[in-house]
């Protein structure tokens, strides 16, 4: 009889923050409180775009408390405590160098380099649940652009520049199911993501013969992507290959709608946050009743989210640590979901960011605006973390 999934307890914050101390809920609360406040998130993010801009060394004000608090460290043995950490509650990890912003062919390789190392750690340790990169990181982003826009405008010079990034992502891909370790390909804009899609396409059909060992990602904040992945599933099933998706709702949306006001065009962006969340949990439902075919995380920080996809497997009779299936969620964000749906008894990740604090200043921006721009998401937080606070306090 398969494992049924146990319905999570999102209200319990002593298994939530079980692996924070004192001194570590206390950061976390003053960080929360932070983020919170919009004003102060801008400014922020002025003075550090202006310190990376300068090269004024900011690790000093950085490493004690954004950056503790949403990466593992600079290098992967500086993560180890936050992989054993996470392992001792059940949790797994996903490496992920995070290192941005790079367009010359050496700083390219030497970012490949960085997540094959990622991936190779991997290699015989169960903690880990899967690698992942984004294409952006070993491509220029302006060939990117073009080869997702104009991809038969490409110059002699851009073809060849082309063709070693397909040689850089398939040999990511081919390391990482070498080992057996699946990998994920991150979402980028969608000025971007044809291009990525198409090179996702490419290593699924590659790899995922056998069972999905690569995975593409999907925004449901996109009105196309559920016919999308729908239309995927089906070409799996025809051309005898297993799909591998992360469902996300997406990091971009500001962006995508300022951009597409500014050019004229239609926006890829769904009409209210309603309708995406109608999309996300229709593709949860849409890969359950796959699940034959279809390999999937859901990467949510989403209550609602995450307690229907422990429904639908138990509905379904799909037993809780499915293989296929996972879900996931970013460090030092909604522990309370990632802890407590692991103690249900589903497959679950943490997205563990390594790589020098100065390169890392784009994610640890972008994690400050997630936390301010999603509505209701750092009260919740916040929420909950106090109540730990006074739990312990009067449990001393």
């Amino acid at each position: 009889m398969a494992n049924q999934p146990q319905t999570p307890d999102f209200e319990d914050t002593k298994r939530a923050f079980a692996h924070l101390s004192k001194r570590e809920l206390r950061r976390a609360l003053i960080l929360f409180q932070t983020v919170g406040n919009i004003r102060m998130v801008r400014i922020g993010k002025a003075l550090m775009q202006l310190a990376h801009a300068l090269r004024i060394p900011v690790g000093w004000a950085i490493r004690p408390t954004v950056y503790s608090h949403f990466c593992g460290g600079e290098t992967i043995a500086e993560c180890e405590e936050t992989v054993a950490t996470l392992a001792h509650n059940h949790v797994h990890t996903i490496l992920d160098y995070s290192a941005e912003g790079k367009e010359q062919e050496a700083d390219l390789n030497a970012t490949q380099q960085r997540i094959i190392e990622g991936i190779e750690a991997t290699q015989g340790d169960d903690r880990h649940g899967f690698s992942v990169f984004k294409v952006s990181g070993v491509a220029a982003t302006a060939l990117l652009q073009k080869a997702a826009e104009n991809p038969e405008q490409l110059t002699e010079a851009e073809s060849q520049a082309w063709e070693r990034v397909k040689a850089r992502v398939d040999a990511l891909c081919s390391r990482a199911a070498a080992l057996g370790t699946p990998i994920f390909i991150d979402a980028e804009e969608t000025w971007l993501q044809g291009a990525i899609d198409s090179l996702a396409l490419d290593q699924m059909q590659k790899h995922n013969t056998e069972r999905a060992l690569v995975f593409n990602t999907l925004q449901l904040y996109r009105h196309d992507r559920l016919a999308y992945l729908q239309a995927l599933t089906h070409r799996a099933a025809e051309e005898g290959w297993h799909l591998g998706v992360k469902l996300v709702r997406g990091a971009y949306m500001e962006k995508e709608r300022e951009r597409a006001e500014e050019r004229g065009y239609p926006s890829p962006i769904q009409p209210s946050k309603a309708d995406t969340d109608r999309d996300f949990n229709a593709a949860i439902q849409w890969c359950v009743q796959h699940i034959n075919r279809v390999a999937f995380c859901s990467g949510s920080h989403n209550e609602v989210s995450n307690a229907l996809l422990a429904q639908c497997l138990a509905e379904a009779g799909i037993s809780a640590d499915d293989p296929r299936v996972w879900s996931a969620q970013l460090l030092g964000m909604s522990d309370h979901i990632s802890f407590n749906l692991s103690q249900s008894g589903l497959n679950v990740a943490k997205y563990v960011p390594f790589g020098p604090i100065r390169e890392t200043i784009p994610y640890l921006i972008r994690r400050a605006e997630e936390n301010s721009s999603v509505a209701g998401q750092t009260s919740r937080e916040l929420e909950l973390i106090r109540r730990e606070v006074q739990r312990r306090k009067q449990s001393a």
